[in-house]
């Protein structure tokens, strides 16, 4: 169990205008259970984006993500930018939890959105990918919520550590802590099925915090077991620029924008 006791709460409808947002919503009961919305200023969705930051389940704020909300409904996306519980106020799967109940949340909104409930991706960078793998590959998070791991479309993650032992990583292991008798719950390469969710998986050849093998090695497992899932890695990029690549002024360093874009496309085309 986690550290911090997460449960559903019912909130008011809510109205959204085609401009670039709405911020501190909450969708959940707790301080911390806010989110950030980015939408399309003509209105026109062609999917929900929940995405989660990284900050090595430490740090981060869901405010300085404005840019990359702005640049994603730019593009067509709604996009939900949620804060989700850190250590050392919480710990493993506080964070994962908190995931579920924003995608819950998102997930019931979708059409105020200007979207709908079935063309819903989750995303992440570094801890937020990791975030957003557990949740895509663990059904626990999303079937305390009366939801399947189908009903995310697909995932994208940016240069998460998919293949990490955080028992065995000094930097980590506290906030892991409650996964000691079953560690593999907190390792998306254990976690793989056959039936995940499809998932893109982008990462920077120059990555020195996550090695590129944690990205290639699980969509390789992944098509292995017979999911649907891709690694791509970018030369000469490294952990954090392969985020800013999604920017106004980055994105000559990497494709990721338009692979993003493809990816998401091609998933709402299929059946």
């Amino acid at each position: 169990m986690s550290t911090v006791a997460v449960a559903s709460a019912e909130q008011p409808p809510l109205a959204f205008h085609s401009n670039v947002g709405s911020r501190h919503i909450p969708y959940g009961p707790l301080p911390r259970q806010k989110l950030d919305i980015y939408v399309p200023k003509n209105g026109a969705v062609k999917a929900t984006i929940l995405y989660f930051y990284g900050g090595g389940w430490v740090s981060g704020a869901r405010w300085y993500y404005r840019l990359f909300g702005r640049a994603m409904a730019a593009r067509g996306f709604a996009v939900v930018v949620p804060d989700y519980h850190l250590y050392p106020a919480a710990t493993f799967p506080a964070f994962v939890e908190d995931a579920a109940l924003a995608f819950k949340w998102m997930h019931d909104h979708a059409a105020e959105l200007g979207g709908n409930s079935s063309r819903l991706f989750v995303m992440g960078h570094s801890a937020g990918a990791h975030i957003s793998t557990l949740l895509a590959l663990d059904p626990s998070y999303l079937g305390a919520h009366g939801l399947k791991t189908s009903s995310i479309k697909g995932v994208v993650g940016l240069a998460g550590p998919y293949t990490l032992d955080p028992l065995k990583w000094t930097g980590v292991k506290d906030i892991f802590a409650t996964s000691r008798d079953a560690p593999h719950v907190a390792r998306p390469i254990k976690l793989v099925k056959s039936d995940a969710p499809p998932m893109l998986l982008l990462h920077g050849e120059r990555d020195r915090i996550v090695g590129q093998h944690a990205s290639v090695n699980l969509a390789n497992a992944l098509s292995a077991a017979g999911s649907q899932a891709e690694a791509k890695v970018y030369p000469n990029i490294g952990h954090f620029e392969i985020f800013a690549a999604y920017l106004w002024g980055w994105r000559w360093r990497a494709s990721v924008l338009k692979d993003t874009e493809s990816f998401i496309e091609a998933r709402l085309a299929s059946r």
